[in-house]
């Protein structure tokens, strides 16, 4: 028999990256939230990669700040290495890389959460989820302690019915060798929801004295690093570098001499592996004519001598994988700490969702992160801040929050897994955003800081710097367009840049639209009064250089937010519409589309398809007009 263990507004399960989000802006707007891990050592662990951003997911970790996260914050207290990447590139595609000290990342979470009112962490391993009346009220753990709740947000990433793979050997386990979740596989499907198995895995890791950097390429950060959180101002963390080798002819031959003990290719691993992150093994066997792969060798921390082998997922035996490690320029004497292996797992469908995170099958249930099929920290702490801002805000009887794909990648993402779903574990990319433009890594704060303000997860001084920085901005770039700069004062900057002179007066603003003109530059002509920033500078540039790409992409966003905002009511029957494709009447039956916008996404329904549906919902509504 069980006991009653407590009542809460919002229950989260696992206190991985999308679990800790959850919950602390469920407890931040006001819920009394418990936070269940199956182990307090455990919380916001890094099983994999001991980084955060990169390509679309710095995006996302900068969104998730604005809207009041964590992640941001976090990893700037904590990062071992800072690097801006495609520098070279458009400003569309910049993307913020971290390296994090893995434990003191883990140490500072765990505090901010033990640390914030409402929010009460335990450990505990949720076994059965209690649903009355197609509704959530609340679950009962292993110990036999019954919580109750008015919602309950699963983060369980890869922990459901979990199993580690490595070579011939496998066995029931967590990441990192931690207790698998056995039973709440059983309690979901009981209720209705379709699972998938997926798999994921992580490379060996290797002592740092073992290896001959000698060999390898240095990457340092940057000297002048940038910050993930709008808070952060600056900050004197030690940056250690990472390193880069390749693998060899030799690697490449013993992996394809060992593929028959390979669990990818015997059949043993049934679960779909990620496309954009494959195993070694597999990279190997689908570009057979590349003599070689890049291998970054990473620290896990600044007290550690664990380094992380990234390019090196692997589920070969442990013979082998010291073989091919040793393969390797600079690791030919290397000593391995721990293994690499796959790990198999159970998601969710993700079309069983609302774009909220609630699920369709059961009232009040949300799920964020690798349940839902993505891979990735970001990914999942992005997801994690949406369903603990829509669990909230269903127990205070307010509207759900939805990012919509023209306002951030987070949008993109969710929108992607509840109209598309996701055949492998998904991840973010930039180019799966039609608005790249728009959604770009600089200014994630003007896109999503008001509603991070109006759901109140962003501080009122927080929100007054950044009306201050908006308004400046605009200052700026009407001054720009309104001083002149006559020729002989803009010679000597124009020849040095190797620009063509200009024969008359013009305005400062058609200069810097020049692709060779900084803004730098330009302040040495016409010095501002401004008290300007140099990310607010940065803001200038691109919205003056981009001014043109930028209107066209919002005026792309406005033709379809019209499609955005045509409701679809929610007991239309899809099968009575006459004229629609059956695969169309399947699957809007199946995704329940809330607008004629996200009907659009799914796959399978043409634009045929919603000509029909824009004819029939005509139809509908003076139906439903005349009877009201």
């Amino acid at each position: 028999m069980g006991y009653e263990a407590g009542q809460y507004d919002v229950i989260v399960i696992g206190a991985g990256h999308a679990g800790s989000e959850a919950a602390l802006a469920a407890a931040r707007m006001g819920c009394e939230t418990l936070l269940l891990t199956i182990n307090l050592d455990m919380v916001a662990f890094m099983p994999c990669n001991p980084s955060i951003g990169g390509p679309a997911k710095g995006h996302v970790v900068r969104e998730l700040d604005a809207l009041g996260g964590e992640m941001g914050r976090n990893i700037d207290k904590t990062f071992i290495q800072m690097r801006m990447l495609n520098t070279g590139k458009g400003p569309a595609v910049h993307a913020l890389r971290a390296q994090a000290d893995k434990f003191a990342y883990q140490h500072e979470m765990k505090k901010t959460i033990e640390e914030t009112p409402k929010l009460t962490l335990r450990q505990g391993m949720a076994e059965e989820l209690l649903v009355e009346e197609g509704k959530i009220v609340g679950l009962v753990t292993k110990t036999g302690a019954i919580y109750r709740s008015k919602t309950i947000v699963l983060t369980t990433g890869t922990y459901l019915r979990g199993k580690i793979i490595m070579g011939e050997l496998m066995y029931e386990s967590g990441p990192n060798n931690q207790q698998p979740s056995l039973k709440l596989s059983a309690s979901l499907k009981e209720h209705g929801f379709e699972l998938v198995r997926f798999k994921t895995g992580t490379p060996p890791r290797v002592h740092k004295d073992t290896i001959d950097f000698t060999k390898t390429e240095i990457q340092p950060g940057d000297e002048q690093p940038k910050f993930f959180s709008h808070e952060t101002i600056s900050s004197n963390n030690e940056q250690l570098p990472c390193w880069l080798t390749y693998t060899s002819e030799q690697t490449h031959k013993i992996i394809n001499d060992n593929l028959h003990r390979a669990p990818m290719f015997s059949g043993a691993i049934e679960g779909t592996g990620p496309r954009y992150c494959p195993s070694i093994e597999d990279k190997i066997v689908r570009f057979a004519d590349k003599p070689k792969h890049q291998i970054f060798l990473e620290p896990e921390g600044l007290h550690t001598s664990e380094y992380y082998v990234q390019g090196l997922s692997t589920s070969m035996p442990e013979d082998v994988q010291l073989g091919i490690l040793r393969s390797i320029p600079g690791l030919e004497k290397v000593e391995m700490m721990r293994n690499g292996y796959a790990i198999e797992y159970d998601a969710v469908v993700p079309t069983q969702l609302w774009p909220t995170l609630e699920t369709k099958v059961v009232d009040g249930l949300f799920t964020a992160g690798q349940i839902n099929g993505t891979s990735g920290y970001e990914e999942a702490a992005g997801q994690g801040v949406i369903a603990g801002i829509n669990a909230a805000r269903k127990v205070q009887g307010k509207e759900p929050v939805i990012i919509a794909r023209s306002q951030g990648y987070i949008g993109v993402m969710i929108d992607d897994l509840v109209t598309k779903g996701t055949n492998d574990p998904y991840r973010l990319l930039t180019s799966r955003a039609e608005y790249r433009l728009l959604l770009r890594h600089d200014n994630a704060d003007l896109r999503l800081t008001p509603i991070g303000y109006e759901i109140g997860l962003i501080s009122e001084e927080r929100y007054e710097s950044f009306l201050n920085k908006k308004a400046l901005v605009e200052q700026e770039i009407e001054r720009l367009r309104t001083t002149k700069v006559k020729p002989e004062e803009a010679q000597p900057v124009l020849k040095a840049a190797e620009s063509a002179e200009i024969p008359f007066t013009v305005d400062a603003l058609s200069l810097l639209r020049r692709p060779e003109i900084t803004y730098a530059m330009l302040e040495s002509i016409i010095p501002s009064e401004l008290a300007l920033t140099e990310e607010m500078k940065e803001q200038v540039e691109i919205q003056i250089k981009y001014a043109g790409y930028i209107e066209k992409q919002l005026l792309q966003v406005e033709r379809l937010s019209k499609m955005e905002k045509k409701r679809i009511p929610d007991d239309i029957d899809y099968l009575e519409v006459q004229g629609l494709a059956s695969e169309a009447k399947q699957k809007l039956s199946d995704i329940r589309p809330l607008s004629i916008g996200q009907a659009s996404r799914v796959a399978g329904v043409t634009p045929a398809d919603i000509s029909i549906l824009l004819v029939y919902l005509e139809h509908y509504n003076r139906v439903v007009a005349a009877r009201g």
